[in-house]
């Protein structure tokens, strides 16, 4: 089966065309990702996967069931995620415990099990001891790693990140790398990530989509079916 599944995807603003007959699959267990210029519509391609923008021509199909045949989790991490301001008055804690409300919970006492989740959220990403901070006083790096761990905590079953790495430094980054790499391995998860450091997670990715284009056309997309392999060819 097929979490995501882009067939022909074609975008234009206005009559403007942005992004032309895109076409590849997110598959559980598979860490996917999605590289291209400065400029080169991978937000906007995202956006299009996940319903918040409609595509001009083409389909996207999201499943809508897990492989145990549950009701399918996204987590998104879109970018400028971390943007909080210094009077944000939650805690790291209750933020991240906020990431299991959306299971039934809002309003509701949270359980042994959520608070595990939580718990192995913030510790996943560095921010366990900090977790009494106001939001307000970490720094640009922090709070992205906390708006990770939110995500982390709802145990999704399929992640699309967004530049995540933003803030962090490159130890960082290998952590989350090696974070993910676990996920989609040993926990069968599904990953669609946009990233610039391209060179840093090819050793983790399965494989990589491209999004390229000749001057004067919309963006397209190549793929490179294994990222240990260097031949390009159109999705």
């Amino acid at each position: 089966m097929h979490y995501i599944e882009v067939d022909d995807l074609s975008f234009h603003f206005e009559d403007e065309p942005v992004l032309q007959n895109i076409s590849f699959t997110v598959d559980p267990s598979e860490f996917v990702m999605l590289t291209g210029e400065n400029g080169a519509a991978k937000s906007t391609l995202l956006r299009n996967i996940l319903g918040l923008l409609k595509p001009t021509k083409g389909n996207v199909h999201l499943a809508t069931r897990n492989e145990a045949g549950e009701k399918l989790i996204i987590g998104y991490i879109p970018q400028q995620v971390a943007s909080f301001n210094a009077g944000f008055p939650s805690t790291v804690l209750e933020l991240v415990r906020s990431g299991r409300y959306p299971r039934g919970k809002w309003f509701k006492r949270l359980d042994k099990e959520d608070e595990i989740h939580v718990e192995k959220a913030l510790k996943s990403v560095g921010m366990w001891e900090m977790r009494h901070k106001k939001i307000g006083e970490l720094s640009g790096g922090q709070k992205q790693r906390i708006s990770i761990a939110r995500v982390f905590a709802t145990d999704p079953d399929l992640f699309v990140l967004d530049e995540p790495t933003t803030g962090m430094d490159r130890q960082s980054r290998e952590e989350f790398y090696q974070l993910l790499k676990h996920n989609s391995e040993v926990h069968k998860k599904g990953i669609l990530m946009v990233t610039h450091d391209h060179d840093e997670i090819k050793k983790y990715a399965d494989k990589q989509i491209q999004l390229v284009r000749k001057e004067g056309s919309p963006w397209r997309c190549f793929s490179m079916d294994s990222c240990s392999e260097h031949s390009k060819h159109p999705c």
